[in-house]
């Protein structure tokens, strides 16, 4: 099994005035990443608009990135879907086109119960062969999962080999990695609490802000491994600002296209009813990424 450590960016999905997927800008984009050092990417997750996107689409995006990376860095893919039956489907399919791991959060509409949401992992994970990365997010899904949910899933679900924290409380990043004995890995899912998670004993971090400062995050994640816990801060405060910004916005998705645009790369408007950052926004975020990048935006 490939190892999945380290920060990963879940990569934005960029589209064409249109509002259709830019599948070049799709390309370009991973090959962006994998020069940037990353340690991973991940796709199909809510900052790539999965929940905007046709199962069509979904698959297709699925298929193009693992044929553009072609192993050289891991894949984890998104996988969710709001019946038990379709996230097993969009499991296999991602399982079949190579994907290292599925990141798949409870269903999101119906906000299930804990007996309903561990009865959906342990479908999933007793008919796929692929590591499955649970994803607890109250803020998206309705639903804050216990931390005793998920050490049972973790412990009774053999495929879940991961767990993705981003309720915002780090007691439950540290009673999941200091309880995990092994049976799963935890990675952190706020923007705003990295450093703290490494510290609690995560192992890796689905970053927003991966898209806009790939290589800020990789190089904050390694010097934290080696023991360089000063350089490592530093990093975090210089970040700090924007995933400030990404997480109090309610526009992540706008946020990271537009800074793509900015950047050089692959971006384009998010799909309607999503609209554009407003002029404020906008100057913000360029002040931000100056501050970040040393580069001069107009």
């Amino acid at each position: 099994m490939t190892t999945i450590r380290g920060a990963y960016p879940v990569l934005i999905t960029p589209m064409t005035q249109e509002q259709e997927v830019d599948w070049a800008g799709i390309k370009n984009n991973v090959n962006y990443f994998i020069n940037q050092g990353v340690a991973g990417i991940v796709i199909n997750g809510s900052t790539g608009e999965f929940v905007s996107l046709t199962k069509e689409e979904k698959y297709q995006i699925v298929e193009v990135v693992a044929q553009e990376v072609n192993g050289r860095i891991p894949v984890i893919v998104g996988t969710s879907a709001e019946t038990t039956k379709e996230t097993i489907e969009n499991t296999k399919q991602a399982q079949a086109q190579g994907a290292d791991c599925a990141l798949i959060i409870n269903p999101y509409y119906g906000k299930p119960k804990e007996d309903e949401i561990y009865f959906h992992f342990k479908e999933i994970s007793d008919v796929v062969d692929i590591p499955i990365m649970l994803y607890n997010n109250p803020f998206t899904s309705g639903v804050d999962m216990s931390t005793e949910l998920m050490l049972r899933i973790g412990r009774e679900c053999e495929n879940v080999k991961l767990i993705k924290e981003s309720s915002g409380d780090i007691r439950k990043a540290r009673d999941l990695a200091r309880q995990a004995n092994g049976d799963f890995e935890v990675f952190c899912g706020s923007e705003e609490l990295v450093m703290e998670s490494y510290f609690v004993g995560a192992t890796g971090w689905i970053a927003v802000a991966g898209n806009i400062v790939p290589k800020l995050v990789t190089d904050m994640y390694n010097y934290f491994q080696q023991g360089e816990v000063e350089k490592a801060w530093e990093i975090n405060d210089r970040i700090l600002p924007l995933c400030e910004f990404l997480e109090g916005s309610g526009k992540y998705v706008q946020i990271v296209k537009r800074s793509m645009d900015l950047l050089g790369q692959a971006g384009g408007p998010a799909r309607h009813p999503r609209l554009g950052l407003t002029r404020e926004e906008d100057q913000k975020l360029k002040e931000l990424l100056m501050n970040l990048t040393a580069v001069s935006l107009a």
